[in-house]
């Protein structure tokens, strides 16, 4: 079983940038696709970004694409998401979400994909 644990959120204005981080223990890093999602208040949980177990292969939601990037450092069983030019659409509590994958290319999109859960970090953008 895999322990994930979020960092790096905060307060940014508009057009500012931050990097989140989830870091894994627990469980074999490599072997895990991973991805983020994030809720805003009053809104259901939404799929932001993913990565493949190798690192190889990335999918990003349509509202992010071009101005977040996740990446994925098995040495360090960690997972990073770059978020730049942010808007305040962006703000939400964002989660870190691992599953285990069975080919190197594989990622999901679905929460329901997905088995387990950081406990998130809130990201604020002002206007």
């Amino acid at each position: 079983q895999v322990h994930l644990v979020e960092s790096g959120g905060g307060l940014v204005q508009a057009g500012g940038s931050l990097r989140l981080s989830c870091a894994a223990s627990g469980g074999t890093f490599s072997r895990y696709a991973m991805g983020w999602f994030r809720q805003a208040p009053g809104k259901e949980r939404e799929f932001v970004a993913t990565i493949s177990r190798s690192g190889s292969t990335t999918y990003y939601a349509r509202s992010v694409k071009g101005r977040f990037t996740i990446s994925k450092d098995n040495a360090r069983n960690t997972v990073y998401l770059q978020m730049n030019s942010l808007k305040p659409e962006d703000t939400a509590i964002y989660y870190c979400a691992a599953d285990v994958a069975a080919f190197s290319h594989t990622y999901y999109t679905e929460a329901g994909d997905y088995h387990y859960w950081g406990q998130g970090t809130q990201v604020t953008v002002s206007s």
